[in-house]
């Protein structure tokens, strides 16, 4: 039975897809039990941030099981799965990071993409392959992997299934950093630790901004953006930050 790890480090939470035997396949308990968990965590106001790995040094996650993939039809599609998962990281109001211990396919790709944040260990490779099995990126890959690359890069990945190397990744701006596997870890630690000192009302409003933003015109996101200013303008974290900054001191915010 597939099941996930959870580790708690102090303001940050690991989710670790511990199935390595089958590398890390994303079948329907995988996905349920994981919703599950960041639904919960949505709710708990201790954990900024959500680290997403996977177990082993070969797979960060891979696509659905294909033995599953046989029976379904086309009502299947509409039932609540990896698409919701994804939507659940994206729309999250803690600050998500895929760290990328290895491939990242089909699904797991997918999964990446709906986090904030992606560090990859430099052997890893990323694609979606789904064509060769005549279905496509179902999670949400279609639309986040052109806005985060461009359509024209998209659609190559898409439609000839490659898969891009963690250096070709960084390039396109697929992740943000590659490191040695051997450093994933203590990279993702420093980035974690840098991001959960900020003020955290301040984090979420800044992820609402961007992503509202991105899928509005200019002049509406600039709407949004100083009205969540004007909201930050009347909160205890920003007296506390401009203070601390003053003072030379660290700040100490309460979300606020």
């Amino acid at each position: 039975m597939k099941k996930l790890l959870l580790i708690k480090m102090e303001e940050w939470e690991s989710s670790e897809m511990n199935n390595p035997e089958c590398e890390n396949v994303l079948d329907s308990i995988a996905l349920q039990e994981m919703h599950n968990v960041i639904k919960q965590w949505e709710h708990h106001d201790g954990i900024k941030l959500i680290v997403i790995t996977g177990e082993g040094e070969k797979t960060f996650a891979s696509g659905p099981d294909i033995n599953q993939l046989l029976d379904k039809r086309a009502k299947d599609a509409f039932i609540p799965g990896l698409q919701d998962i994804c939507h659940t990281i994206e729309s999250s109001s803690k600050v998500t990071v895929a760290a990328l211990n290895g491939y990242a396919l089909g699904a797991g790709c997918e999964l990446a993409l709906a986090c904030d944040i992606r560090i990859a260990a430099n052997h890893v490779k990323m694609g979606f392959p789904e064509l060769d099995l005549s279905i496509l990126p179902g999670g949400g890959g279609t639309q986040r992997l052109a806005r985060i690359v461009g359509k024209g890069r998209a659609i190559d990945m898409i439609f000839t299934g490659e898969m891009i190397s963690a250096q070709k990744a960084e390039q396109i701006g697929l992740v943000s950093t590659i490191v040695p596997l051997e450093d994933l870890w203590e990279v993702v630690l420093e980035k974690v630790n840098h991001i959960v000192k900020k003020g955290p009302f301040a984090l979420k409003l800044a992820k609402m901004v961007i992503n509202q933003g991105f899928e509005t015109d200019l002049n509406t996101a600039l709407m949004l953006e100083k009205l969540a200013q004007s909201i930050l303008f009347n909160s205890e974290d920003k007296q506390e930050g401009v203070n601390a900054f003053l003072e030379k001191r660290d700040a100490y915010f309460t979300g606020e």
